[in-house]
């Protein structure tokens, strides 16, 4: 297994650094959406569709991708549709936690269809937008959620269940604790000072948002982005158990499905964009 998430890794990365570090943006968006219409073939797996039924699942979000590619979107500030997105995701986040993973099968199927394939393409057009804003903005707001990610791990791993009573979510995601979250949040709080301290370009989402609201506002913007991963996290687990799988798929040896790479990525890309976007 171990051997498998080496291999993979390495694999993604001869792919992804170079077309993260292309002069232009197209090769990285261009890669981006194959992960997105992965993503979404496992989407339509999950919600019980069939092998054929899954790829067009896939073929509609490439479709949606390009459309928004050839529209200019990609280079457009998008304001209302970011403040929609975030409102639909603080939204029906809350509401499909509350809910659980009883509740999900009682949503239509077609509607978790569509909504999924949104959530997927909006992640895509934030991840692209995000590249054509420069590197360094991109590289900010994908450590933000790797860094969430570490910082969870490693606190729950280390002080879980020590400060607080119960699970974060015991009936979606038994292993999440609370201090796993408080952890991520910290993580999360040292790379956002430590970047605005060091910055002399002032094209990080950290350096953007401290210019435009001040270093206190961008700090609780940082544990609202942090929060919001995990949110992803626990609403990919909630398909996921609601479906029956221990992965999205095996697209990625060792690693799982696409989806549980990006899940936490998923929501936090068009939050982070609305939180940027005026």
């Amino acid at each position: 297994m171990l051997k498998q998430r080496v291999i993979t890794a390495i694999v993604l990365l001869a792919i992804l650094l170079p077309a993260l570090f292309s002069p232009t943006p197209i090769p990285f968006g261009a890669v981006a959406v194959v992960l997105i219409a992965a993503g979404a073939w496992e989407w339509g797996r999950l919600n019980g569709y069939g092998p054929i039924a899954s790829l067009v699942v896939g073929f509609a979000c490439v479709v949606l991708c390009a459309m928004s590619w050839d529209l200019g979107m990609l280079e457009e500030p998008l304001p209302l549709l970011w403040r929609l997105a975030g409102a639909a995701w603080v939204l029906v986040g809350a509401w499909l936690l509350r809910s659980g993973v009883a509740g999900w099968p009682r949503i239509p199927r077609a509607v978790r269809l569509v909504v999924g394939v949104l959530a997927l393409w909006l992640a895509w057009l934030a991840v692209a937008q995000a590249r054509f804003i420069g590197i360094e903005f991109l590289l900010s707001l994908l450590l933000l959620v790797w860094v969430a990610d570490i910082g969870a791990y490693f606190a729950g791993k280390g002080l879980g269940g020590r400060f607080s009573k119960g699970k974060l979510a015991p009936a979606i995601s038994p292993g999440k604790s609370w201090e796993g979250v408080w952890g991520g949040m910290l993580g999360v709080l040292v790379l956002c000072i430590a970047w605005v301290a060091l910055d002399t370009t002032g094209n990080s989402l950290y350096a953007r948002l401290a210019a435009q609201y001040g270093l206190p506002v961008t700090l609780l913007a940082m544990i609202f982005l942090a929060a919001f991963s995990v949110v992803g996290d626990l609403v990919e687990s909630l398909v996921k158990r609601s479906a029956g799988a221990k992965d999205s798929s095996g697209l990625l040896p060792g690693h799982g499905g696409v989806l549980d790479r990006v899940d936490a990525l998923v929501p936090v890309l068009p939050l982070a964009l609305m939180l940027v976007t005026v």
